[in-house]
């Protein structure tokens, strides 16, 4: 009989993980509160207790190819990057293509997820749900929490005096949904990240003044990225990451600095990153250094005090008449349907093995797919965890024991400050390529570079040269996708094509010299791959 798993919400990371369930022959029952797939993705104009929550106006900032499950590519009209209802439309197509939905029990909350009494033997778990007001208690082999880390808004009341007496509206971004009715108002947005910056760029075509406030800065970037391909495709390849890898960690910051800061100057615009040595994620905003640039948008320090109709900033300066507040401030995340035996969370952290599994378990029957921050798309990452999740509850791939995967916990958690700092914003935070490898070795789905040039070298060029796309994962090992290969060598065709809506004379140069920048590409495989057997 096929073991059960209990999924736990129906977005992004909860229907790859149905899928994967599926795929490894699980039975999966997933647990849905609201009416509908799409978790984040699925707008609505009002918040709801419990559901992640979006502005209408929402667009990835990731592009198609590189955020689509590793099976199933977006159609290739769509766009490079995606309206929050284009992506919904997609995740819908993903449910259909693979009749997903009957798996999905909707208007259904989780209550609870307890150990069975016998758990050190056979690793179940009692679920209770509700649904109409009714409880329903059920057994299952397997859980995967699905339910992301953007639910619970967080804003540090106490690092703000004053704001308890302030006759201004205030709330968390959480709670914003449109520009509409803040005409002739001034607001503070305060945050750097990219819900603060969409925010007060929107807001600042309505609004009489808008503030951002920031403590720390943030590098920011453009979607449209060398020869106007999307930044994804150009900056996730094996070759740069080979390259970001092998340079001494001074030399990396500096090279990382200037590329920032080749679009615009961000100390001329009050944006520069307080600790430069950090590699923070960069916000991504096309329109952000225009608005300042018209005065539309000013960039302020962050605010040290509030009165009842004032914003006092950390360098003395005031705005008065303030009307509106946005805290921008990010979001906490936990786990109250277990107890904090099974993941206890800290400061933000959640002790888990490479970010999924809990290490003191008795038996590996527990996994939580998406609660990371990938510098890249979350959603082949969130893929791999569901398919190495289910690989290990079945028993094909076994996890080490408890002191290595506390050891590897401490280890991640070191780097991750050196990269990224102390901050509870980056708490979450992971590489992009190397912690795909990682999962994809956990169900024997990475790809031999090596093996693959003398048997395809074009596609080996091309996945070492080109973009590092989920289709990478299904070339080999359990659930290898036939499709996998054209898809890698046709995703150049399908980025161009819902920009080349005009038909224009081909003007490629095929010259002496585009032949020998390929000679000379081979040449730099050849010595990148001696380089990392070293």
């Amino acid at each position: 009989m096929a073991k059960r798993v209990a999924v736990i919400g129906s977005g992004v990371s909860g229907l790859t993980s149905i899928k994967s369930c599926l795929d490894e022959g699980l039975q999966p029952t997933c647990f849905e509160r609201s009416d509908d797939i799409g978790g984040l993705w699925r707008f609505k104009e009002k918040v709801e207790e419990g559901r992640a929550s979006i502005y209408q106006s929402v667009f990835t900032n990731s592009s198609k190819e590189m955020s689509c499950f590793s099976d199933f590519p977006m159609p290739e009209h769509f766009p490079n990057f995606l309206h929050n209802t284009r992506f919904l439309e997609y995740l819908k197509l993903y449910a259909k293509r693979f009749d997903l939905l009957k798996y999905i029990r909707f208007k259904t909350t989780v209550i609870s997820v307890r150990k069975c009494q016998d758990f050190s033997t056979t690793g179940q778990w009692v679920v209770v749900t509700e649904s109409d007001g009714k409880q329903e208690s059920t057994m299952f082999d397997a859980v995967m929490v699905c339910m992301g880390h953007h639910i619970e808004s967080f804003i540090p009341m106490q690092s703000f005096p004053g704001i308890e007496k302030f006759k201004g509206q205030y709330f968390h971004s959480r709670e914003y949904k449109g520009p509409e009715g803040f005409q002739g108002k001034t607001v503070v947005v305060i945050g750097m990240g990219n819900s603060a910056s969409d925010i007060a760029v929107e807001l600042c075509q309505r609004a009489k003044r808008v503030f951002i406030s920031t403590r720390g800065g943030s590098w920011v970037m453009s979607r449209v990225y060398d020869n106007g391909y999307p930044w994804d495709t150009v900056f996730h390849t094996r070759f740069s990451n080979l390259i970001r890898s092998i340079q001494p960690w001074p030399l990396l910051k500096w090279v990382y600095e200037q590329k920032m800061n080749q679009w615009f100057n961000h100390e001329n615009y009050g944006l520069v990153p307080q600790n430069r040595a950090l590699m923070k994620e960069p916000v991504f905003n096309d329109d952000l250094p225009s608005r300042i640039l018209c005065g539309s948008v000013m960039v302020k320090p962050i605010v040290k005090e509030f009165t009842e109709t004032a914003a006092i900033f950390e360098d003395g300066t005031m705005e008065e008449n303030v009307d509106v507040v946005i805290f921008a401030t990010g979001y906490s995340f936990s786990f109250p349907f277990l107890e904090q035996s099974v993941i206890k969370v800290e400061n933000n952290e959640a002790a888990l093995y490479k970010h999924v599994f809990p290490p003191t378990l008795e038996k590996p029957t527990l996994a939580v797919i998406g609660l990371i921050q990938p510098l890249g798309p979350i959603m082949p990452n969130a893929e791999l965890q569901a398919r190495w999740a289910t690989r290990v509850f079945k028993g094909l791939t076994e996890l080490p024991s408890e002191s290595t995967m506390m050891t590897d916990i401490v280890k991640r958690k070191e780097k991750r400050i050196k990269w990224f700092g102390t901050s509870r914003s980056q708490t979450l935070q992971t590489d992009h390529i190397e912690y795909l490898d990682e999962l994809a070795e956990g169900s024997d789905a990475r790809p031999r570079i090596l093996p693959l040039l003398l048997k395809d070298p074009k596609l080996a060029l091309t996945i070492y040269f080109g973009p590092c796309s989920p289709f990478q994962f299904r070339l080999t090992g359990p659930g290898k996708w036939d499709g996998a290969r054209n898809a890698i060598l046709t995703q150049k065709a399908r980025i161009i094509k819902p920009t080349r809506t005009r038909v224009v004379r081909d003007s490629s140069n095929h010259s002496l010299v585009s032949f020998l920048l390929k000679i000379f590409g081979l040449l730099a495989l050849f010595a990148a791959i001696f380089v990392s057997l070293q």
